[in-house]
């Protein structure tokens, strides 16, 4: 194969409505693969893509295309060969980017590469070098031939492309011609390619359409049987008795099912109602410990409350007991003072009553 892909990723593929111009149309019920592909046979750029086994992306890259970003997940291009317009939506913007810079880096490829083609189609037009012996040596030679079809050439133009010796320039139109009949029969072994993918899906959908009706032709078959059958046991009289009876029964089964079936609805009622009482009460319970947890934090403040007022006391307490030791302390000098001045009194009382 002349084609590779160069560069994939996946995305949901959309066509333009060709009735509105306006709305896009899915073509892919889910995310695809989208691939840039190279044909190093006809030195061309493509986006291809397929769902399943059908081409819902068939354009190749020319230098007058433009992917437009419309969103930061959604891009767009028009192919006028398709006479289309493309649109892309990927699942980030990251993805978007890069699908974008891989479009402009092989649009400037497939431009130098027209480039390429015309500047050696005009070789191949013009004489550009004689011979040592004046003859006009002939363009069309295997390098200058670049691939412009899917094959490298039909078993004449291989032969006709070997070296030929002393070609006169009655040879450079049918040169000239050839390579347009080349390129021509390039395009037309890209529609075969086409036309044989859509042959196949074609054959596919043919066959699955020929099994659908061969499986509705078996399911009315056997509806036909079953229809004789129940008509067979009407017709037995005995076997109608037997089946009434059995009838009879079932339907006995049936009502003490209901009953059943009944009865349990009204458990699964008080049930309900068991369950809704217990939410409350868990609500309840809830509230409760929450009452509960706020006590406790208040008790807790309120024995630190506590706590720094009995230490508070102690310490009023003794700062008491030593202002009461201080009290006797003093009260004993006191007392001693008085003792001594008492005792002097009564020396000085002594001296008078001597003199």
């Amino acid at each position: 194969m002349g084609e590779q892909p160069i560069f994939s990723t996946r995305a949901h593929v959309f066509h333009i409505d060709p009735n509105t111009k306006k709305n896009w149309v899915p073509t892919s019920k889910h995310a695809v693969t989208v691939s840039y592909f190279y044909d190093s046979t006809r030195n061309v750029y493509r986006i291809i893509s397929l769902d399943g086994s059908k081409a819902i992306i068939n354009s190749t890259i020319t230098p007058n295309m433009t992917f437009t970003k419309t969103s930061q997940k959604f891009g767009q291009w028009a192919d006028s060969r398709a006479n289309t317009v493309y649109g892309l939506g990927f699942s980030s913007e990251h993805h978007l980017s890069k699908f974008a810079e891989k479009f402009q880096e092989f649009k400037e490829a497939a431009r130098l590469a027209k480039e390429k083609s015309q500047e050696k189609m005009e070789l191949t037009s013009t004489p550009s070098q004689e011979s040592a012996g004046g003859d006009i040596q002939s363009p069309l030679t295997p390098e200058s031939i670049n691939g412009t079809d899917d094959e490298r050439a039909t078993p004449e133009v291989t032969q006709n492309s070997e070296p030929r010796a002393e070609p006169t320039q009655n040879a450079l139109p049918f040169t000239h011609s050839s390579t347009i009949s080349k390129h021509w029969e390039a395009e037309l072994a890209t529609l075969k390619g086409n036309n044989a993918k859509l042959t196949a899906a074609l054959l596919e959908s043919t066959a699955n359409v020929k099994q659908w009706k061969q499986q509705l032709a078996a399911y009315q078959e056997e509806a036909e049987r079953l229809h004789k059958r129940v008509t067979e046991l009407e017709c037995v009289s005995s076997q109608a008795n037997a089946v009434h009876t059995h009838k009879t029964e079932l339907n006995q089964t049936i009502q003490e099912l209901e009953s059943t079936l009944k009865k349990k609805e009204e458990e699964i009622e008080r049930l309900k109602q068991e369950i809704d009482n217990a939410r409350e009460l868990q609500a309840q319970r809830d509230s409760l410990t929450q009452k509960l947890q706020e006590v406790e934090i208040r008790n807790k403040d309120l024995e630190g409350q506590l706590s720094d007022l009995e230490q508070r006391l102690e310490k009023s307490q003794n700062e008491q007991e030593a202002f009461r030791n201080n009290l006797k302390t003093l009260l004993e000098i006191l007392d001693g003072k008085i003792f001594e001045l008492t005792e002097l009194r009564d020396n000085l009382a002594k001296l008078i009553e001597c003199s």
